[in-house]
């Protein structure tokens, strides 16, 4: 359950203290607002094609699954007002992964197991049996936590709008003693053994030791705590909304969660409560010891590899048997006030669902929207072969700027211009912040300004820049919200990752950026490093909305292609 973070970075905890029973939650709590609903919702930031219910409050993606031909996207969801509370399961589905029928909610407090929430999980598909969606509830105002499963009610309905907890089995995960009940939380979706055994993964923490708790069964509903986590790392808190499943050496195609083998890795990511961030490893999965060990390759702690550098929480990934591919979920909060958000009547948006799979060295993943996103394109617009020299600022026309797909790629004549890069430059977002896309530099700042006034007194830059170091050459992409919009209280900060490419081969970088009103998600080089920033321009809106490419370094780059679109508005309900 992955709870919000204040966008003024005040953490206000009013019911869950850091206190020396152990309660270990930081909740930003306002019980004077989660239940205040406004008449009527204010659009003028709303997504038109990244999935937001009608009103109110959404948080972390919950048990997304394929079944009977149905997407499902299960969601937390307060039903009574746009700040965090009163939370249940919200409940949608999709014959595309885009274009999506609201439901009644799944899940709501109804047992003394879940009466202060049904907060996030997982589905998970029983062979010849169905779905069966095993989600952490809360037991008193301490925040103990217990861990549950519903099934449909009726599962010949093609939708599954009903769910039932059974009682005689429920709860169906107790902490023990030793473990602290206020971080144990967000059940994975389970894989089956050849012992015969159900497994899962549940979040939580010992003395800041961040934690996934292994569990296995043979029905489903007896789970036995195997002695050992499956993996654990120091110093890194609580570990929220864990995920683990099995991906390809070889090609994009997606694995079932069970599968198995020499030919495959396996991905342990992790929410942190404590940095609002999320990290992944890749390793191997050792079945006859239960135990992941991650490669060598990446850090295994906060400074690890990202799904995302941005405004991007508490993802969950499923299979796909449809297409054969995995695809990750994940949440962006508002970076508006509380004050905001009651005012307009919605807070927060699920980020495009992404394909994802490993990248040929074995090194990180790479993610790309789903292919049918593209399904949303008209009226294309194209440049090819334009020279950016220092200081040049080209508009993309013919498109409708607040609401578009850009495909572009740059290319280089030379990198002997390249800055040197300081090595204790390791924050990539303290690199942006200093440099900003204003500041000359020898390769960049070059890239896209999104979301820009006529004048540029607002505008969101996606951009690269090239540094040398000793043995390579560093790129950095950046997200920089710093001049988004002219309202100063907003949180605006520069994100920004590195991205892993050898320039000694290819001097080219390639970047697509999807602009939704208040979004801008970007995917720098095929999926390499991926930045998502929510932005609420004054000036830039609608159609006073434009888009830019610009070169601000004194190397000449070069616009090889670039293809942009006008996106249509995805269908809901």
């Amino acid at each position: 359950m992955a709870l919000p973070i204040c966008v003024t970075i005040i953490i206000i905890c009013s019911y869950f203290l850091i206190c020396n029973d152990g309660v270990e939650a930081f909740h930003s709590i306002y019980p004077g607002l989660q239940s205040i609903s406004v008449r009527s919702v204010n659009k003028l930031h709303r997504t038109a094609y990244h999935f937001q219910p009608r009103r109110n409050w959404i948080n972390d993606p919950n048990g997304p699954m394929y079944y009977n031909g149905v997407y499902h996207l299960f969601y937390q969801y307060n039903p009574k007002g746009a700040v965090w509370g009163n939370i249940i399961w919200g409940h949608a589905v999709s014959k595309d992964l885009i274009n999506w029928k609201e439901l009644e909610p799944a899940l709501y407090p109804s047992n003394p197991f879940d009466k202060y929430g049904c907060w996030s999980g997982s589905a998970t598909v029983l062979p010849g049996k169905g779905p069966v969606i095993l989600y952490t509830g809360v037991i008193d105002k301490h925040s103990n936590e217990v861990q549950l499963y519903a099934i449909p009610e009726n599962k010949s309905d093609p939708f599954l709008r009903k769910w039932v907890k059974p009682k005689a089995f429920n709860p169906i995960i107790k902490p023990e003693r030793a473990m602290n009940a206020s971080v144990f939380r967000d059940p994975t979706t389970a894989w089956w053994s050849t012992d015969g055994h159900w497994r899962i993964l549940i979040g939580g923490s010992r003395k800041n030791r961040g934690m996934a708790y292994l569990y296995r069964s043979k029905d489903f509903l007896k789970w036995i705590r195997v002695k050992h986590p499956i993996h654990s790392a120091a110093s890194t808190g609580t570990w929220e909304c864990p995920d683990f499943y099995p991906v390809s050496l070889k090609g994009k195609n997606g694995l079932d969660i069970s599968s198995v083998g020499n030919s495959v890795k396996h991905v342990l990511k992790n929410s942190l409560d404590k940095t609002r961030y999320e990290y992944y490893t890749i390793g191997t999965y050792f079945r006859n010891k239960d135990k992941y060990i991650p490669d060598n390759t990446s850090e295994d702690g906060w400074g690890g590899l990202r799904y995302d550098y941005g405004n991007f929480y508490a993802s969950k990934s499923f299979f796909d048997p449809s297409k054969n591919r995995r695809v990750v979920w994940a949440w962006a909060n508002e970076s508006d006030s509380k004050e905001d958000d009651v005012k307009k009547g919605w807070a927060g948006i699920q980020a495009i669902p992404r394909t994802v799979w490993l990248d040929s060295q074995g090194r990180q993943l790479l993610q790309w929207p789903v292919e049918e996103l593209n399904s949303l394109r008209e009226k294309e617009v194209n440049l090819s072969n334009q020279k950016l020299k220092k200081g040049d600022y080209v508009k993309v026309k013919g498109i409708t700027a607040a609401q578009a797909d850009v495909e572009i790629s740059f290319s280089f004549s030379s990198l002997e211009k390249a800055e040197a890069f300081d090595s204790r430059w390791v924050n990539p977002e303290n690199v942006c912040a200093e440099k900003g896309s204003k500041n000359e530099g020898g390769i960049g700042p070059f890239g896209l300004l999104t979301l820009a006034s006529e004048k540029l007194e607002e505008f969101t830059p996606v951009f690269f820049r090239i540094f040398k170091a000793s043995n390579n050459h560093v790129i950095l992409m950046c997200s920089d919200a710093t001049s988004s919009s002219l309202k100063t209280e907003l949180y605006k900060p520069s994100f920004a990752g590195f991205v892993d490419v050898d320039l000694s081969i290819h001097k080219k970088l390639s970047l697509r950026t999807l602009i939704d009103h208040s979004v801008v998600e970007s995917f720098g080089v095929g999926g390499k490093t991926n930045i998502l920033s929510r932005v609420y321009p004054t000036l830039a809106i609608k159609k006073k909305a434009h888009l830019f490419v610009f070169n601000n370094g004194t190397e000449h780059i070069t616009v090889e292609n670039l293809r942009a679109w006008s996106m249509k508005s995805a269908r809901r309900n």
